[in-house]
């Protein structure tokens, strides 16, 4: 019987080629882009068999950690635990602090979130030749069998086969990213592989390698560790220790230095959804080979990969365009340059606009909120509480409020007043008045609320008592 595996997703990207998708606050991995599934939720469930894997560690942006949670509640996934990273510092530290916490026994599965994988079947099988290498002490890294020249991934060179180990091959060199002509070299060789960023480790001769190797990073991770403070189902990592983590991958860190690597070559439907040309090869193409997604009509288009998110999406006569109209943002793109996608990002950031932060759907741990209307002194959102779910007792200082419940029940405090509104009732909240809202019900409270002031920033809260941690 082999052992349990115990898997470590890493969370802690922000995907900036998939914008406008993708935002910080909200990045690709919670997305569901490929199916009814996020790509976080995806990969949990890829290794959710309990007879083969352990509960997942999953480490992930502070920022992002109610939407982890409710993600994987959703999904069905009990988490060993949710690590929160005040700050990325790439995967090296991130594979540290996960081992730290694990057996020293153990072996440990580290996966991206945001993969995708087509053929988990032979994922598995590529798991098992993994287990039968790391338990003859191999540092295993997971190579994709490459099929075109691609120039976005590096490339690992495969050595010898590993005697006794049926899939497995010793690892002569990693490569970076090539240009188009090595990539083709590389590929008519056939000793090449895609760098899938995913491995298979023992966790005693990892952490051996990385005291080796990186004293001082594996000091500050079990520093960082030592000082972590639990809060709710997280733990958060020491914001000081971790901060004076000097980044780096597990690549550059461990792999490339260490005797003891070796590769796994698969081919297994691999994605790293690395941007919006991976999604349409990814995608199913209609037979003009256009891949669509929501409300789309095209007419005389080609090769295009076409997203509407919000409203109609009307295209006519274009060939390889990428169009993705969210309700706030149209971006249209050649699909040959979809790797470009971060020169925009870099251009809206150095303008501040808000659309590359967050989208007009707002994540909380209690529901959402989308921002329907935003003009001089008023705002209305549509909030949609789920069951059970409380807002924060708070005032606002420069703004009040109206609301009118549409479908469900609300509970409401307002300053010594308790009320129960159902739907077509309403309230008011005058300014500087201590305020609660909360879903004593079933089903998900639907509530509109106007707001008037002189300033309507999401700043403006004071927060007095709150049931997750934010006050």
């Amino acid at each position: 019987m082999p052992p349990r595996i115990h898997p470590v997703i890493l969370s802690g990207g922000s995907g900036t080629r998939l914008w406008p998708m993708s935002r910080a606050q909200y990045p690709k991995q919670l997305i569901p882009l490929l199916s009814d599934h996020t790509l976080l939720q995806e990969a949990a469930l890829r290794v959710a068999d309990p007879a083969r894997f352990a509960p997942p560690v999953i480490v992930a942006n502070d920022e992002h950690r109610f939407i982890v949670a409710e993600q994987l509640r959703i999904a069905g996934v009990s988490p060993r635990a949710i690590v929160l990273e005040p700050m990325g510092r790439n995967t090296a530290p991130a594979c540290c602090v996960a081992a730290l916490q694990l057996d020293p026994d153990a072996l440990m599965l580290v996966m991206p979130s945001d993969h995708a994988i087509a053929k988990p079947a032979a994922f598995a099988r590529a798991i098992a030749h993994a287990t039968k290498a790391a338990a003859k002490g191999k540092l295993v890294t997971f190579g994709i069998e490459a099929d075109k020249p691609e120039t976005g991934y590096g490339y690992i060179k495969r050595g010898k086969p590993m005697t006794g180990l049926k899939g497995v091959f010793e690892v002569a060199g990693f490569v970076e990213k090539p240009d188009r002509a090595r990539a083709q070299k590389y590929l008519k060789s056939g000793a090449y592989s895609w760098n899938s960023g995913i491995f298979l480790f023992p966790v005693s001769l990892l952490l051996a390698e990385m005291r080796r190797l990186q004293p001082a990073m594996v000091a500050a991770c079990e520093e960082a560790l030592a000082k972590a403070k639990r809060d709710l189902d997280f733990l958060r990592l020491d914001r000081d220790a971790f901060a004076a983590i000097k980044g780096d991958s597990i690549d550059y860190a461990v792999m490339e230095k260490t005797p003891h690597a070796a590769i796994v070559p698969v081919a297994m439907g691999w994605s790293d959804v690395g941007n919006w040309d991976a999604m349409w090869q990814i995608g199913k193409t209609d037979k003009a080979g256009n891949v669509a997604s929501g409300d789309v009509v095209a007419v005389d288009t080609k090769n295009s990969y076409l997203r509407a998110e919000h409203g109609l999406l009307a295209v006519l006569g274009v060939d390889d365009l990428v169009v993705v109209a969210t309700s706030d943002v149209v971006m249209v793109a050649p699909r040959e340059r979809a790797q470009d996608i971060k020169q925009l990002v870099v251009q809206l950031e150095r303008a501040g606009r808000p659309e590359l932060g967050s989208h007009p759907l707002v994540h909380r741990p209690w529901g959402t909120y989308r921002s329907i209307h935003n003009g001089e002194r008023v705002q209305v959102k549509h909030i949609v509480v789920k069951p059970g779910g409380i807002l924060s007792l708070q005032m606002h200082h420069k703004r009040a409020e109206h609301w009118v419940v549409v479908s469900g029940s609300a509970k409401v405090t307002r300053g010594t007043d308790e009320l129960l509104l159902v739907e077509n009732q309403s309230t008011y909240i005058p300014l500087g008045t201590k305020h609660r809202l909360e879903n004593p019900g079933t089903v998900p409270l639907h509530l509109i609320e106007v707001q008037s002031g002189s300033y309507l920033g999401e700043d403006d809260i004071v927060r007095f008592e709150d049931s997750y941690g934010r006050t």
